[in-house]
């Protein structure tokens, strides 16, 4: 390359957040064993040296591909649920409020929290409690949409993000969903038992950035949680002035 070295340019690479685990692998005719390490050190993943046969080059890639896409997988997800962890799901929102301001599109965030969920880790075990927690998960990801986005965001609750709903499509859908964890039976040894959760939901455009969805919807679901719980809340209107 003649105005950049490929050792600048994986410098360069390297520096930028989004692409600091992509795989780089240099392809040359250097023979000079401290210039391959040193580029090695700049962030390369390996240093093949021309001529190499075709094959070979491929095998190189791909392995490197693979091991990037699941280091990836095991980077963005939650390890109990499999679920987006906390950070992915906030980029996701991120990315999704842009696009719903972007295309003039409705999209509602929703927040749920397991109820007494304390209760049930100090009377049947954490073991049980994480069964409970995956059980929540399982029910997510098998009734929403294969578009619908859904992550862990932390201990008991769980973020979904569901593109082009509108607020009353979503109340709907999540009132069902719900409904349905409450009937899931649990169990804990010889010993059986419900759980329930609260739910709540702010929707796009009433709030449009990332920030103002999510508080919105955590209040809302603190209002669900007042009102009793077991049951869905959808965040009010802010005052004129507000998000």
């Amino acid at each position: 390359m003649p105005t950049c070295t490929g050792m600048e340019l994986a410098s360069v690479i390297r520096q930028i957040e989004a692409f600091v685990g992509l795989p780089i692998v240099f392809l040359s005719a250097e023979t000079d064993r401290d210039k391959q390490l040193a580029a090695v050190g700049l962030g390369g993943d390996d240093f093949l040296v021309k001529p190499i046969k075709p094959e070979h080059l491929i095998s190189a890639v791909v392995s490197r591909t693979e091991r990037y896409r699941k280091l990836r997988s095991v980077m963005m997800r939650d390890g109990l649920t499999g679920l987006f962890n906390h950070s992915s799901i906030t980029d996701r929102l991120e990315q999704e409020a842009a696009r719903a301001r972007r295309q003039q599109i409705p999209l509602s965030v929703v927040m749920i929290d397991i109820d007494h969920f304390k209760q049930v880790n100090d009377t049947y075990g954490h073991p049980v409690g994480d069964r409970v927690i995956k059980s929540l998960a399982r029910l997510l990801t098998q009734r929403l949409r294969v578009t619908d986005i859904v992550g862990r965001y932390g201990g008991e609750e769980f973020l979904v993000i569901l593109p082009d709903t509108a607020a009353e499509q979503a109340l709907s859908l999540v009132d069902k969903l719900r409904e349905a964890f409450s009937q899931l039976l649990q169990h804990a040894g010889g010993k059986r038992f419900f759980t329930t959760c609260s739910v709540g939901v702010a929707s796009h455009p009433t709030w449009t950035e990332p920030a103002a969805l999510k508080e919105a919807a955590d209040q809302a679901l603190y209002q669900a949680k007042r009102g009793g719980r077991n049951r869905v809340a959808l965040a009010a209107a802010p005052a004129l002035g507000g998000h």
